[in-house]
């Protein structure tokens, strides 16, 4: 567990910052009077989530690799990070959905039939539910974990002078 306190801790507090994005959304009116905007808008958390990745993987070069780091090193830290968030990914959807947002789902499905995204409300609740998202969760937060851990790896590599 020594090894991997900082990828637990940074997992950690992706996850309260992903939370606490919900909780912004939802107090901007993304999740009911400004849902029009969300499928928008909602896309900008690609920027602090970034942030963390390329926040932990420096904190892991400069505190466990004494400032050198290889691509290797930092693309293992940052897959044990995609790991543990997308291990929580459930979790973390529950509590936005049940807790956070749950006015979220009837908005969402009425907004998207009104607009034609989906033909019917079936088709809608088909799809904007929390066993749907919970999976959708899962599979994105692996993705983009992988491909953000992936470029930033790259980018905090240590330098080779020749």
């Amino acid at each position: 567990m020594e090894k991997i306190r900082l990828e637990i801790k940074w997992a950690m507090l992706f996850i309260v910052m992903t939370l606490l994005w919900m909780v912004l959304e939802k107090l901007v009116g993304l999740h009911s009077t400004r849902i029009d905007l969300h499928m928008y808008l909602t896309n900008l958390f690609a920027i602090p989530a970034i942030l963390v990745y390329v926040f932990a993987l420096k904190e892991k070069k400069k505190k466990d690799f004494k400032g050198q780091m290889t691509f290797k090193q930092g693309l293992f830290s940052g897959l044990i990070m995609t790991l543990i968030i997308t291990l929580f990914a459930p979790l973390t959807q529950w509590i936005i959905s049940t807790i956070i947002t749950p006015e979220y789902f009837p908005n969402v499905i009425a907004h998207s039939v009104e607009t034609g995204y989906h033909s019917t409300l079936e088709e809608a609740q088909a799809y904007f539910n929390l066993n749907n998202y919970m999976v959708q969760s899962t599979i994105g937060t692996l993705i983009m974990g992988v491909v953000t851990t992936l470029i930033v790896a790259f980018f905090l590599k240590t330098k080779v002078r020749t």
